[in-house]
C-alpha cells in the first residue's frame, strides 16, 4: 500500500525512517534527519528537507553517499547484488540487457571516470519523465560528463542522487505527476517539427514562418482546442491565440504565454513551457466545468529569438503596438523578405492588419509568464521554482572591424592591422568590465573572419555584442565603457569600425502585487521561496511596457543549460509549475469575484 503524508507525519521516528528506506543508497541517515522537520505539508517539502540535510552534511558524507552507489552496468549488476531499487532502475534503462560491445564500452567509461574522479558515475537513469533513458542517451551523458571539473561533477552526482530519490519517493507514495507527464509529452511532440538542414541531423530549429514554424502553430492551435479553449486563432503575425471565457462576457482578462520559435539547434522548453503550462491549467478548468470571474488568454508568440529576421519580440511587440514597419522589408539569409514570408504563410502582411493586434491594457488584469530558468542557479540550489524580481535591461550590436589582410609570414608584428586581434582585446576587456559590475554580463557570441586563411593576417572581423544589466543605468554605463574601449582599441591599432544597434530593451521589474501572487503560490506548494532576476530577455519585457507583469522560473537540468539540445526539465518540476499557476488563478478568482 502507498504511504500517505499523514502516516509519515504521525509515525514514530523509527517507523517513519523505515517507511523511507531505500531512497538514498545505503544511507538511511538522510531521511532520519529530514524527519526532524515534520510535519510536511507536501511531498515537495519532504524532498527539499532531504536535499537540505545532504547539502549541510559536508564533503565527506556526500562522497560516502556517492560511493555507496553501484556503477552502471558494473560488477554489482553482474553479481546480481544491486539493491531492489537500483535493479529496477538499471533494468528500465536496458542496462541489464547490453550487447557485449555496449557492456565493454560502459566498463571502459567506468574505468576512465573512476580514475579521474575517484567515485562512480551517478545518473538518474529513469530520466526527466521517470520512464527510463535509453542506452544511447546514457552513454552520451557518460561521455560528456567525463569532461567536467571534479568539484562540478561531484555536485552533478548529488543532483542526480536527489532525482533518483525523488522518483523512488514518488513510487513509495504512489504519486504520479500525471499533469507534468502530459506537459512533458506535449514538448516532445512539438519538437518533431524542425527547419530543413537541422531536422535531418536530429536538431531542433524553428524560425519565423518556415514550414516547421507554421506546423508548430497549427499543432498548438489544435491542442488548445482539445484542452477546451473557447476561441483559438492564428493572428496576423503568426501568434497562436487561445481564449477561455470568463463567467461574464465583459470580464477583464489575464494574459499569459511565451514564444514557440527557437534558436538554431536549441532546446525543447525555452518559451514553449510558458505556453503549455497555462494550457494545462485551462484543460483542468474545462474538465471541471469551471469558469473564472475573468477571461484567460494564452498566446504562443510567433517570434522572440530574432533568428530569421532582426525583429526580436515581433510577436509580443505586435500586441503592444511596437511592430516596426521597416521589418517587412528585411531579407533573410536566402533573400526572402518578411512581407513575402508572411504572404507565403497566408498572413495579410499589411500594417493595418498588424496594427489591429494591439491590445487595450484597460481590458487586462496583467501579464504573467512561466519560463525555464535558462541558467544554473536553481539547479545548483536544488530548488524547482523561483519568482522573478526583474528582467535585466539589454542592448545588442552587430559590428565590423576593418584592418588590412596581409601575409602572415612577412608582416612584422608592429606593422599589422589585425582586425581579429582588436576584437580579441575587446573580448577580454568586456569580460573584466562586466565581472566588476556584479550582475552585469557581456558576451561576444559571434566572431567571424570572412574569407580567413591560416597564413593571412585577418583584414575583417564581424562580431556581435550582447550587454545586459539589472537596471537601465547599469546597462548604459556598461555600454558606454565597452564602446569607448572598442573605439580606443581600433584607433590605436589603425582599425576601421562599424557598429549597428539591433536591439535595446529596458529593464522590466516585476509588478509588486503580481510578484507577491507568485510568491504565495510557490509557498503554498511547500517549496522554499527563492527570488532572482532574469538575465535573459522574455516576452514579458514587451508586455511590461503596457501592463503589470511578473514571471515564474522552473528549474532546468544539466546545469540549467539553455539554447542547447541538452536543455531539459522534469515532469515533476513542470507539475509544480502547473500547480503554482493554478494557485495564482485561484488567488485572482478570490480577488475578483463576480
Amino acid at each position: 500500500m502507498p504511504i500517505t503524508l499523514e502516516q509519515l507525519n504521525r509515525a514514530p521516528l523509527a517507523e517513519a525512517t523505515q517507511m523511507l528506506d531505500g531512497l538514498y543508497e545505503h544511507s538511511p541517515w538522510i531521511a532520519e534527519q529530514a524527519l526532524a522537520q515534520r510535519p510536511f505539508a507536501s511531498l515537495a517539502a519532504l524532498k527539499h528537507a532531504m536535499v537540505t540535510v545532504l547539502n549541510q552534511a559536508g564533503r565527506e558524507p556526500q562522497l560516502a553517499l556517492i560511493r555507496a552507489h553501484p556503477e552502471l552496468a558494473g560488477k554489482a549488476m553482474v553479481r546480481e547484488s544491486l539493491t531492489a531499487e537500483s535493479t529496477n532502475e538499471q533494468t528500465k534503462a536496458g542496462l541489464t540487457n547490453c550487447t557485449p560491445e555496449e557492456f565493454a564500452h560502459i566498463q571502459q567509461l567506468n574505468a576512465q571516470y573512476n580514475a579521474k574522479f575517484g567515485f562512480p558515475f551517478i545518473l538518474a537513469v529513469r530520466g526527466p519523465r521517470g520512464v527510463g533513458l535509453n542506452k544511447r542517451e546514457i552513454i552520451a551523458t557518460f561521455e560528456r560528463r567525463l569532461g567536467h571539473p571534479v568539484d562540478f561533477e561531484r555536485a552533478e552526482c548529488l543532483r542526480n542522487i536527489h532525482r533518483i530519490a525523488e522518483i523512488r519517493l514518488n513510487d513509495k507514495f504512489g504519486f504520479e505527476p500525471t499533469v507534468g507527464h502530459r506537459v512533458w509529452d506535449w514538448h516532445e511532440d512539438l519538437a518533431r517539427h524542425s527547419d530543413p538542414g537541422f531536422a535531418e541531423h536530429g536538431q531542433l530549429t524553428v524560425t519565423y514562418l518556415t514550414d516547421a514554424h507554421r506546423a508548430c502553430a497549427a499543432d498548438i492551435a489544435a491542442r488548445m482546442r482539445d484542452c477546451g479553449f473557447d476561441e483559438v486563432h492564428i493572428d496576423a503575425v503568426g501568434n497562436v491565440v487561445g481564449r477561455y471565457h470568463g463567467s461574464t462576457p465583459d470580464a477583464p482578462a489575464l494574459l499569459t504565454g511565451s514564444h514557440y520559435d527557437t534558436v538554431r539547434n536549441g532546446g525543447k522548453y525555452d518559451g514553449r513551457l510558458g505556453i503549455f503550462v497555462p494550457m494545462a491549467c485551462v484543460q483542468q478548468l474545462h474538465t471541471a466545468g469551471r469558469r473564472l470571474p475573468f477571461a484567460f488568454e494564452v498566446i504562443g508568440f510567433a517570434e522572440e529569438e530574432g533568428q530569421r529576421y532582426k525583429a526580436t519580440f515581433l510577436g509580443s511587440g505586435a500586441l503592444t503596438g511596437h511592430f516596426n514597419p521597416a521589418w517587412l522589408d528585411q531579407l533573410d539569409a536566402d533573400g526572402v523578405s518578411m512581407r513575402d514570408a508572411m504572404r507565403h504563410a497566408g498572413l495579410p502582411a499589411t500594417l493595418e492588419a498588424i496594427g489591429a493586434l494591439e491590445r487595450d491594457p484597460s481590458k487586462y488584469l496583467g501579464f504573467v509568464e512561466v519560463h525555464i530558468e535558462q541558467g544554473p542557479v536553481l539547479n545548483e540550489m536544488d530548488l524547482p521554482l523561483a519568482v522573478v524580481t526583474s528582467i535585466n535591461a539589454s542592448v545588442r550590436y552587430l559590428c565590423e572591424a576593418v584592418g588590412i589582410a596581409s601575409h602572415a609570414g612577412t608582416t612584422p608584428m608592429d606593422r599589422r592591422r589585425d582586425a581579429a586581434s582588436a576584437v580579441a582585446e575587446l573580448a577580454l576587456y568586456a569580460e573584466q568590465r562586466a565581472a566588476a559590475d556584479g550582475d552585469s554580463v557581456a558576451t561576444i557570441g559571434m566572431l567571424q573572419v570572412p574569407g580567413g586563411s591560416i597564413n593571412v593576417v585577418p583584414g575583417r572581423c564581424l562580431f556581435s555584442l550582447d550587454l545586459r544589466a539589472p537596471s537601465n543605468e547599469q546597462r548604459d554605463a556598461l555600454e558606454r565603457d565597452i564602446l569607448a574601449q572598442l573605439r580606443g582599441i581600433c584607433e590605436r591599432r589603425g582599425i576601421g569600425l562599424k557598429t549597428e544597434e539591433t536591439m535595446r530593451a529596458a529593464a522590466a521589474p516585476s509588478a509588486p502585487a503580481w510578484q507577491a501572487r507568485w510568491e504565495k503560490a510557490v509557498a503554498a506548494l511547500g517549496v522554499p521561496l527563492h527570488r532572482m532576476p532574469s538575465g535573459a530577455g522574455h516576452d514579458a519585457m514587451k508586455l511590461h511596457e503596457v501592463m503589470p507583469q511578473a514571471m515564474l522560473f522552473v528549474r532546468g537540468l544539466n546545469s540549467g543549460i539553455s539554447h542547447n539540445p541538452l536543455e531539459s526539465t522534469t515532469s515533476d518540476d513542470m507539475e509544480l509549475g502547473v500547480n503554482a499557476f493554478s494557485h495564482l488563478l485561484d488567488q485572482l478568482a478570490t480577488e475578483h469575484p463576480n
